[in-house]
């Protein structure tokens, strides 16, 4: 069962440092995760979500590989990529792989403008080493799903850094 973690930062800048943190704990094996988004608050209100797979460029890279190659067979390959590209990329826009956009824009409109939070969808972790590490970069707790000890401890440990600094 996965695990869903949304801690915010005062910019954006801080929340793609510990997302880069959080891919080196993922490549020392520390922790494994399932997606990783950076949401972010304009000053006009809007969310954007800075996400890992651009999953509509996904699909149109996907969808005219296979066009050409059926248009090939219909002896118009041009066409068959433009199609299969264009029905991919309509593809890909519409699928949602790992947390969920909706929820993660409805959680960023609580953001003040300038803020960043960073969504961590984790499938497993060492929760010690992990937290040692992002306990040094501060933030607040947004959203857990964690039990309720787990979670005021995240929470104590972010809250540490942020009256050290």
């Amino acid at each position: 069962m996965s695990t869903l973690i949304a801690i915010v930062y005062p910019s954006e800048q801080k929340a793609e440092e510990v997302r880069n943190v959080v891919f080196d704990l993922a490549k020392r094996y520390l922790i494994k995760f399932n997606d990783l988004v950076i949401a972010t608050r304009d000053d006009k209100g809007r969310v954007k979500l800075n996400q890992l797979v651009n999953t509509t460029a996904a699909g149109a890279a996907g969808g005219s590989f296979w066009g050409l190659l059926i248009g090939m067979i219909f002896l118009n390959p041009l066409l068959g990529a433009a199609a299969g590209a264009a029905g991919g990329a309509i593809s890909g826009a519409l699928t949602d792989a790992g947390i969920n956009d909706k929820f993660m824009k409805d959680l960023g409109a609580a953001l003040k403008p300038g803020d960043a939070a960073l969504f961590v969808l984790v499938q497993d972790m060492t929760a010690d080493k992990v937290l040692a590490e992002i306990q040094v970069h501060g933030g607040v707790v947004l959203h857990t799903s964690l039990d309720e000890t787990r979670e005021k401890v995240l929470r104590d440990a972010l809250a540490s850094a942020a009256t050290d600094a």
